[in-house]
């Protein structure tokens, strides 16, 4: 587990929790308090991070509205649709969809967001808190077009409305136990042309 991952995540109300239950991560945090009191650095994502972002066909994106009420949203693509920028940065394009603009418009009051990415077929996941903002895509001048540039998907000829940008804080790799493998049509079709 990344140690900020940790920080921001094991508030002391979860460690009260743990305790309660007799789980072993609580009872460490409890003895080593000096760790929550340490300034740690933003996370930075790693080769192995990026890769694994970069082979996704979606995620999970959880965001929290100004009545606390968090709202998860499935988002997909073709494989690679969330750019990697830089070791602290994702991004993709986003496009006309069902107008409810739900965690958009939560990100004006509340820039946190929480990210799940699930590789079911090899029992994998990844965890990311995230600050995120959204540029608009109509706005492209500039910084703006580049960034428009290293998000388009020449496959994909919609019209992007928006470019979603996370920025990284946290990230944490999470035990495979109880995930179900469970395959595209394209991970079938590789495994049974044999």
């Amino acid at each position: 587990m990344a140690r900020k991952f940790l920080d921001l995540t094991f508030t002391p109300s979860v460690v009260e929790t743990q305790l309660q239950f007799g789980h072993g991560q609580g009872q460490r945090l409890a003895e080593n308090k000096a760790l929550r009191e340490l300034e740690l650095e933003d996370d930075v994502l790693s080769g192995a991070e990026a890769e694994f972002i970069q082979a996704r066909d979606s995620f999970y994106m959880a965001t929290v509205n100004e009545d606390d009420w968090p709202y998860v949203q499935h988002r997909g693509g073709p494989t690679g649709f969330l750019k990697v920028l830089d070791e602290k940065t994702l991004a993709y394009a986003d496009y006309r969809g069902n107008q409810q603009m739900l965690s958009m418009g939560n990100l004006q009051g509340n820039t946190r967001t929480s990210l799940f990415f699930m590789d079911y077929a090899n029992q994998r996941r990844l965890k990311i808190l995230a600050h995120s903002e959204y540029v608009d895509a109509r706005e492209a001048t500039g910084t703006i077009a580049e960034l428009l540039k290293s998000v388009t998907d020449a496959d994909y000829p919609a019209h992007i409305e928006r470019i979603v940008l996370f920025h990284v804080v946290a990230y944490d790799w999470n035990c495979p136990q109880h995930i179900t493998p469970r395959y595209t049509r394209s991970e079938w079709r590789a495994a049974t042309d044999l």
